[in-house]
């Protein structure tokens, strides 16, 4: 039980792999980054090309504590 359950959270972890599985889009026409991960999009490309993340980060870290205090919830 033990195994299955790290095995998912592994899984869950590093995704499937193919190559449709998106992980950010950098569209240059409309200057925007969209992160698929995690539904995050922000019209400031250049800033993100220039290493303003701080958002990015942001949502990437609230993202991280949902999962965590889902998962927290299911056990």
């Amino acid at each position: 039980e033990e195994a299955e359950r790290l095995r998912k959270t592994r899984l869950a972890q590093i995704g499937t792999g193919e190559r449709s599985e998106k992980i950010r889009t950098y569209n240059f026409p409309q200057s925007r980054v969209t992160d698929h991960r995690i539904g995050f999009t922000t019209h400031d490309l250049e800033g993100v090309l220039s290493g303003r993340l701080q958002p990015l980060l942001e949502a990437l870290r609230r993202a991280d504590q949902e999962r965590q205090l889902e998962a927290m919830t299911e056990a």
